[in-house]
């Protein structure tokens, strides 16, 4: 191998392992991020131990033989990559399970790869590393043997993401969907190109995907940035985890619901200039959404001047009634300290909060773009109108969210005097007003 081609390789060795190391670093929590990061980081390695190492030092036969195994690693962890990302979509209304198989039979094949290159390690590179530039190679039994297992796993990985891709995946993971299936091609033909063609395609290939993810990783920080506002830090990791979709499948679940609402809200956008009232919504939500995200609540909605938040899902939280509760204390007294700094402006403004416990079903509606995490039961429903029924500075919990949580005599509570009929209840309930 000439010096020139040598040092093509040594770079694109340096900028695939360079790209491993990155996307360990950038987000070594999810399973996909590992097995992409691996997926690379062997692809450098590979590069090094197979053109670089060899032409520096005399590597002996046994040692030269287990090099192939990084090959094979390469692949499978690019397959397990495509694996990990189908998993972490919903797949209830859509069979799974061929594109599951495909990437199961894509790493078998790399294995399979990995053996014949153990056992004939010089016929593999003398009948099928660079074999195009040689003439006959395809008539070559070798050069088949080993081409087969590279055709297949390249094959299913690309059948694999166009599978994937009939399942709607978020808008951000579509662009390293696409970006894999660009560059699954110039990462398969290296393996055949002449050394002067090889480097130049495992660089756009490892390029191509670099863009990307590159776009992927800069969005999701924009999205993280703007969702770390109304997501608790264990729904954030979730949907790490899982996936946004994933994370936020139908289910049927016990929670809390905690509303609050300002008081005033509308005689004071009749009577107060625009910026002036976005800027109290502005600082309003950033502190509801500081004290939600305390006691693991996931905001829900923001309509206008109200706020819903679910506490248990779409993590669960056995505890979701005792730390629903001290987050309507918490909002209370939020509201309390908002009411005083509104109204030393000269704005009129109070808060209410009520709050409600039991089974919901919750999951995401709506096609394309145009979707929504929602919770529908009726503690939500109950939340909402006691919320609705709080007067200023007062907050609102149904007698049932104390049950297990609160001690005979407990002075934190107090019972409502007047029952109350609210709108879509068949009785009427007597709250707890929390002291």
């Amino acid at each position: 191998m000439v010096e020139g081609n040598l040092q093509a390789y040594l770079l694109v060795a340096l900028v695939c392992s360079g790209m491993g190391i990155a996307f360990f670093i950038a987000d070594r929590r999810t399973p996909s991020s590992r097995a992409l990061a691996l997926a690379f980081a062997s692809i450098g390695l590979t590069l090094l131990l197979h053109t670089v190492l060899p032409q520096r030092v005399a590597v002996p036969m046994w040692l030269f033989r287990s090099f192939v195994a990084v090959d094979s690693v390469a692949m499978i962890a690019l397959l397990q990559w495509i694996f990990c990302v189908r998993a972490t979509l919903p797949s209830a209304e859509l069979r799974t399970r061929t594109g599951d198989v495909l990437v199961r039979l894509g790493q078998a094949a790399a294995v399979v790869y990995g053996l014949l290159g153990m056992l004939a390690p010089a016929a593999r590179d003398a009948h099928f590393l660079n074999a195009l530039a040689q003439e006959g190679s395809a008539h070559n039994l070798w050069f088949w043997a080993f081409a087969t297992p590279v055709i297949v796993t390249s094959s299913t990985g690309t059948l694999s993401l166009l599978l994937l891709l009939n399942r709607r995946p978020d808008a951000l993971e579509q662009l390293r969907v696409f970006a894999m299936l660009l560059a699954i091609p110039l990462l398969g033909a290296s393996f055949a190109l002449s050394p002067q063609w090889a480097p130049i395609s495992l660089l756009l290939g490892a390029i191509v995907f670099l863009i990307g993810a590159m776009r992927y990783h800069v969005e999701q920080g924009r999205r993280g940035e703007f969702m770390a506002q109304f997501l608790s830090p264990q729904v954030a990791d979730l949907v790490r985890r899982h996936g946004l979709q994933g994370a936020t499948a139908a289910a049927k679940m016990e929670i809390s619901a905690v509303c609050i609402d300002l008081r005033g809200f509308t005689s004071v956008t009749a009577e107060t200039d625009s910026e002036t009232v976005l800027a109290v919504l502005r600082r309003y939500y950033a502190a509801v959404g500081q004290v939600a995200a305390r006691y693991g609540g996931t905001i829900k909605d923001q309509a206008g001047d109200g706020v819903l938040i679910l506490v248990g899902a779409p993590v669960a939280d056995p505890e979701h009634r005792r730390h629903a509760i001290d987050m309507a204390r918490a909002l209370r007294s939020l509201g309390d300290a908002l009411s005083a700094e509104w109204r030393a402006r000269g704005l009129d403004l109070g808060v209410g909060v009520g709050a409600a416990s039991g089974t919901v079903t919750v999951g995401v509606i709506g096609e394309g773009a145009r979707r929504e995490y929602t919770a529908v039961g009726t503690a939500v429903n109950l939340a909402a109108r006691l919320c609705a029924q709080a007067a200023d500075g007062e907050a609102l919990i149904a007698p049932d969210m104390v049950d297990g949580v609160a001690r005979e005599g407990d002075r934190h509570y107090e019972h409502v005097n007047t029952p109350l009929s609210l709108k879509g209840l068949p009785e009427a309930i007597q709250p707890l007003r929390l002291r």
